[in-house]
């Protein structure tokens, strides 16, 4: 998503100061995050069962300049054949956890009927929940990691495209200040979002660096009177969840090291929720 955030300053830079001008205004009004999260879930996500199995592949490989310490990266060769998708893995997986149910007793659909299925999920609102009557049964499978790791050429045909990651309504946001406070009622919110099992979808950000422009969904919390930790499903790298930290002294957050982030601070805002789709 790094080509995005060139974008996103490049327009910035070219707004020139009628931009601030109105950027201000807005933040003086209050603009910030989602208004009014959004309704509880219906239970805790469970890592790895409640996420997907497909790997969001980076377009660059990344690693760490031995003298200077900073970040640096090269092309991938080959080039990824699955790529730029990582907002679009994330709202998948928050639509599945509201609006479907597995049943592994039953016998499981073809292709063609476990497309439809998939379709129908993704066709629905990541900002609601679908009642208990009404949720997408998947016959066959106990979760969703395992029905992807079954379908997962559906699963990347059906979910979205990258330009649905481009295009993602919220990224207005990252563009703005963030401030200690701010970010501290974002961290309460987000641990309010998982105790009512709503699975909180965050915007991970160094702007304008952008060392890091990046989506996870939130799985749990651990706080204490120094610092919140939340652990998240990142689509790069499936199989091990990311830490974010919470610190309330500096009001900042902090992500781990990752395969494609060398760690560090960062800016944190929840996406497609009421507000902020």
């Amino acid at each position: 998503m790094g080509t995005l955030g060139g974008w996103a300053s490049g327009f910035v830079v070219r707004m020139g100061n009628g931009f601030w001008v109105g950027l201000l205004l807005l933040v003086g009004m209050g603009v910030g995050g989602c208004a009014g999260r959004g309704p509880m879930g219906n239970r805790a996500m469970a890592f790895p069962d409640d996420t997907l199995s497909i790997t969001n592949e980076t377009v660059w490989v990344y690693g760490v300049d031995p003298v200077t310490g900073e970040q640096v990266h090269v092309p991938r060769d080959p080039p990824p054949t699955y790529s730029l998708r990582c907002f679009v893995l994330v709202r998948v997986v928050k639509q599945f956890h509201a609006h479907a149910e597995f049943d592994a007793g039953s016998v499981p659909l073809d292709e063609s009927g476990n497309r439809r299925l998939i379709r129908e999920v993704v066709g629905r609102s990541p900002r609601g929940v679908s009642a208990a009557g009404r949720r997408v049964r998947i016959p066959g499978y106990g979760n969703l990691a395992e029905f992807s790791r079954a379908w997962p050429r559906l699963f990347q045909e059906e979910s979205g495209w990258a330009w649905h990651s481009y295009l993602q309504r919220g990224h207005w946001r990252m563009v703005f200040p963030f401030t200690g406070r701010g970010q501290e009622r974002e961290a309460e919110a987000l641990v309010e979002g998982l105790r009512d099992h709503r699975a909180p979808a965050v915007h991970v950000v160094d702007f304008p660096g952008l060392r890091v422009n990046h989506a996870l969904l939130l799985i749990g919390a651990q706080a204490d009177a120094e610092r919140i930790q939340f652990v998240a499903y990142d689509p790069n790298t499936p199989g091990k969840p990311v830490v974010l930290r919470f610190d309330r002294a500096t009001g900042r957050f902090d992500m781990d090291p990752t395969p494609y982030f060398v760690g560090g601070p960062v800016s944190v805002y929840e996406v497609y929720c009421r507000g902020m789709r």
